[in-house]
């Protein structure tokens, strides 16, 4: 029998494995915001780590709103007793449906204190980083489900100079859609008047083609997860530009954004 020591010398313990710590609850179908944040907020000083909770398509406004009893569960699965620095529920469609506050509260309730970031509000403060006021929206929902963002973004004072849906109804197909189909579609998209293009929906792979896309609209555009991961790593005191994620990438959060 292999004789086993016990070395009883106790060696030295970092305060954290990484310096920093963001968290993400996610929807069980979510195909895309996990690479997205690997490749934007991930690194060597920020450590992610993702919960997921049970959604089922179609995506519906009753549907999204049924997350909202998740949320609480989900965050607390999240590095049980410890903090986070950031906390993001990756979900536009439902952060309006739902709502900012009450996200907020429900998070709140197993993570107090930790700042949480929507894709909404996010989008909100990069919208307004970048000085825009007209804005286009192009999404992939139905126009049903695409109601709810367009008067979210009329109650916050932008002037909303044309809104494109693409009659999607399963995130798990908007994951799919190719990322030079976004480039295309936002050429198309956006309206000759405005100072900026949102782009809405996690589950698409726009963050990737930030760059590409505002080369060819010739002016910014912000997407949910490329404005989730800007937020979260401004909050992780990371200033760093990352301008092939686009323009907002390279901007500072001011604190007292909504």
């Amino acid at each position: 029998m292999t004789e086993i020591c016990l070395n009883t010398a106790r060696p030295l313990l970092d305060a954290r494995p990484l310096r920093k710590r963001v968290g993400l609850v996610i929807l069980a179908t979510d195909h895309t915001t996990e690479p997205d944040f690997q490749r934007m907020v991930a690194s060597e000083r920020i450590g992610v780590y993702v919960a997921r909770i049970f959604y089922a398509n179609p995506t519906t406004p009753e549907n999204l709103r049924r997350m909202q009893p998740a949320l609480t569960e989900g965050a607390a699965l999240i590095l049980p007793g410890e903090d986070l620095d950031a906390i993001c529920y990756s979900c536009s469609s439902a952060s309006v449906v739902i709502g900012d506050e009450e996200i907020a509260a429900a998070i709140g309730t197993a993570k107090p204190g930790v700042p949480v970031v929507t894709p909404t509000l996010a989008a909100t403060a990069g919208l307004k980083a970048l000085g825009a006021k007209k804005i286009s929206i192009l999404t992939p929902y139905t126009v049903e489900t695409s109601r709810p963002m367009a008067d979210y973004f009329a109650a916050r004072d932008f002037d909303i100079t044309s809104f494109t849906c693409l009659g999607f109804e399963d995130d798990r197909e908007m994951a799919r859609i190719a990322p030079a189909s976004l480039v295309e579609l936002a050429r198309s998209a956006i309206a000759p008047d405005a100072d900026a293009l949102f782009i809405s929906c996690t589950a698409l792979r726009s963050a990737s083609v930030a760059a590409a896309i505002e080369e060819a609209i010739g002016r910014p555009v912000v997407t949910s997860n490329q404005a989730t991961a800007w937020n979260c790593l401004r909050l992780c005191g990371d200033a760093s530009p990352h301008p092939r994620f686009g323009r907002l990438m390279t901007l500072p959060l001011e604190r007292n954004s909504p």
